[in-house]
């Protein structure tokens, strides 16, 4: 099944007024995920070219995704506990998140988030589910973070910001495909499997707000 979803994957390339994006298999998790975190991802990742040919990202999913967690209100995955690791990250060059933020070339960790629901987060998205980065050499441990701020402190080393960086996630759409295709104006999201299920992950966009 994995290398099926990969092949498809592969194949996939999408048209833009500025070229094509494509989407390639990544080969094996980079050194720095550590050998706790890099025995539970897939083994072969996703890669990501913009239309010059340059890679936006890599990303290595857990092959089985975690459990153990509960039903959160607007959540879209009631099993996966909050803080578990769902992945490792690599960006080769600079990027940024939706809120503009930076994202420094290197490799992070990407744990299970869900903002507050504090008045803080309107129209941000409509599910709470977020990636959160970690940068990955300082976030060694399979372990679940479980504590809201400390996931957020970690996740600040790599912003350098006071806030944490997130890519916003949910369970795909029903018939939705593995891919990377633009979403409005602004966004572009992929699809991919985190185990069993199909989900789509905003990497490229801008929130307006």
């Amino acid at each position: 099944m994995r290398a099926t979803l990969i092949t498809a994957l592969a194949a996939v390339s999408l048209g833009t007024l500025h070229g094509q994006y494509k989407i390639a298999p990544a080969g094996a998790a980079p050194s720095e995920a550590a050998a706790t975190i890099g025995s539970t991802l897939v083994q072969d990742g996703i890669k990501i070219i913009k239309p010059d040919g340059s890679v936006l990202a890599e990303l290595w999913l857990r092959s089985q995704a975690p459990s153990g967690g509960k039903a959160e209100d607007n959540a879209s995955f009631a099993t996966i506990p909050f803080g578990a690791v769902l992945g490792v990250m690599r960006f080769p060059d600079r990027h940024s998140d939706r809120r503009g933020q930076t994202i420094k070339p290197g490799v992070y960790t990407v744990r299970y988030g869900l903002f507050p629901i504090n008045g803080d987060h309107q129209g941000v998205a409509p599910q709470r589910d977020f990636f959160v980065l970690s940068p990955a050499a300082e976030d060694q441990k399979l372990d679940t973070v479980g504590d809201f701020e400390t996931l957020m402190d970690m996740s600040r080393k790599a912003s350098g910001t006071p806030h944490p960086l997130v890519f916003s996630f949910w369970k795909a759409d029903a018939g939705a495909k593995p891919g990377f295709e633009q979403a409005g104006e602004t966004d572009w999201t992929l699809t991919t499997k985190l185990g069993d299920t199909l989900i789509t992950v905003i990497l490229i966009g801008k929130h307006e707000g």
